[in-house]
């Protein structure tokens, strides 16, 4: 048994998620079968069946819990380190972190920069990340680019973490999704003598309570559950339509050459009309399992109505009548200037034209949807 077995076991908490262990109640967090309490590691029936059999129980921990969690960080003296998903930066983005962290550092960790073209300028990338955080208001003391996955700048995240811990606790922050739980999973391979892997999946809240991790100098390694955003596409969509709309593969852009007043459906998850403005070309970043339809604005409505759910999908239209009714955002793109129009959880349309440009997105209400400086 591992050092972080025993810590786990002696805590009582599952050594995947890091929830508490209960007998009771198939229903609640920690669930675990008396029969399987001899099992190394001990992990809760739930982290059983997301490893085995990519199975996602129902179990949810309440949003306040995560915050009162989050909240405890200002008063350690820890390093920080808040990892943030590229394909869906703003959505992923903790603008509210710095009051809950204090006067911790904050290291920025920018994962699935592997989604992007091979051609992408790098130090061009780490500005547009540092303007953008700026602007939401976090400070950090520094931002790493990567890929947990692909292994792609694992080597500068150690570097980083190593430079700016100073003997201290690690926290590690982010939302669903962002990949936090795999990076961890690169850490304990990379940075520790353990040998246990978190619990990791396509779904939201893999992480139930905060995991210690024990490094060798008596310090440790902390995952903090994922804060829940119920803005992301990813948090709204039924669980089989995740798949469809998570990239796995560098993104493939589709340009389209548009006139004023045609319209594109993103499977039946968004619609974006060009209202106004002069012929121009928008490049569409969304993963290939969402196709792309173009219609005439006049005919948007009509074609929705008869075809959503069918050659308008995903979702099905079972799927569909369980998410939100869609809501209008109307943007207006101004002249010279270079935007991407984006939407939390599904991807981004870049406008590549200069003249000006009214656009307006039709999504689930709730969904997050923004004008922003182009990202590539």
């Amino acid at each position: 048994m591992t050092r972080f077995e025993q810590h786990q076991e002696e805590a009582g908490s599952c050594a995947g998620c890091g929830v508490t262990l209960q007998t009771e109640s198939q229903q609640k967090p920690g669930y675990i079968p008396e029969a399987a309490k001899s099992r190394t590691p001990v992990i809760c029936q739930r982290c059983f069946r997301i490893k085995n059999y990519n199975e996602a129980a129902t179990v949810t921990i309440d949003q306040n819990e995560f915050l009162k969690l989050l909240g405890g960080i200002a008063a350690t003296d820890s390093l920080v380190i808040h990892i943030v998903d590229l394909f869906d930066f703003e959505g992923s983005l903790i603008s509210g972190l710095q009051r809950f962290v204090g006067n911790n550092p904050v290291l920025l960790v920018v994962n699935k920069v592997d989604l992007l073209p091979k051609a992408t300028n790098m130090n061009r990338l780490r500005n547009w990340v540092q303007k953008q955080a700026k602007a939401q208001g976090l400070r950090t003391v520094d931002v790493v680019l990567c890929s947990a996955k692909r292994n792609i700048g694992f080597d500068h995240v150690v570097e980083a973490l190593e430079r700016y811990r100073k003997g201290r606790d690690v926290y590690v922050v982010g939302a669903t999704n962002v990949g936090k739980s795999t990076l961890i999973n690169r850490l304990i391979r990379d940075y520790s003598d353990l040998d246990n892997e978190l619990t990791t999946s396509r779904y939201p809240g893999t992480t139930l309570d905060e995991v210690r991790i024990p490094l060798d100098d008596g310090k440790a390694i902390i995952d903090m559950p994922g804060i829940v955003y119920p803005h992301r596409m990813t948090e709204l969509v039924p669980k089989q339509v995740l798949q469809a709309i998570l990239p796995e593969k560098i993104l493939k852009p589709l340009v389209f050459q548009l006139n004023e007043r045609q319209t594109l459906f993103f499977g039946s998850l968004a619609r974006f009309d060009f209202v106004e403005g002069e012929r121009q070309s928008f490049t569409i970043y969304l993963t290939d399992g969402l196709k792309v339809h173009r219609t005439k604005l006049e005919r948007a409505d009509e074609l929705y109505a008869e075809h959503r759910g069918e050659l308008l999908a995903p979702p099905s239209k079972a799927e569909l009548d369980e998410m939100p009714a869609w809501t209008r955002h109307s943007l207006r793109v101004p002249r010279g200037s270079s935007n991407d129009v984006f939407i939390s959880g599904l991807g981004w349309i870049q406008v590549n034209g200069t003249s000006g440009a009214l656009i307006d997105i039709y999504v689930a209400k709730g969904v997050k949807v923004l004008l922003r400086d182009s990202l590539i």
